[in-house]
């Protein structure tokens, strides 16, 4: 059987850009290391850059976010993203969804480890 940390990684895949969603729906807009210490925050830690820039970047050229250049205070500039109206929309009917999908998937999961 696979390792904790390679299952977590794959548990991930699958939620990773809903939770990015729904993490600028909270903010309004925010770069990508500011989004990587607030999933380790919210309970999704060890993200490398090397899977969320891409995932960023995908989801931009799928016009669920944009993507704007800023300078940066004393320092590099960075990519600030925000949601689109599709990417507000996509939130408001894939969220329920997978949070249905992950119930089911809970109850079947507990279900085995009772019996």
């Amino acid at each position: 059987m696979a390792d904790v940390t390679s299952r977590r990684t794959q548990w991930l895949r699958g939620v990773l850009d809903l939770a990015v969603l729904a993490l600028l729906a909270e903010t309004g807009e925010d770069y990508g290391y500011a989004l990587l210490q607030r999933l380790d925050r919210a309970g999704m830690p060890d993200m490398k850059a090397g899977t969320l820039y891409p995932l960023l970047n995908r989801l931009t050229t799928d016009g669920l976010l944009q993507a704007e250049w800023r300078a940066g205070e004393g320092g590099p500039g960075r990519k600030f993203f925000r949601l689109t109206d599709e990417g507000r929309a996509a939130l408001a009917t894939q969220g329920p969804e997978w949070a249905a999908f992950a119930k089911t998937a809970i109850s079947v999961i507990e279900r085995g480890v009772k019996g």
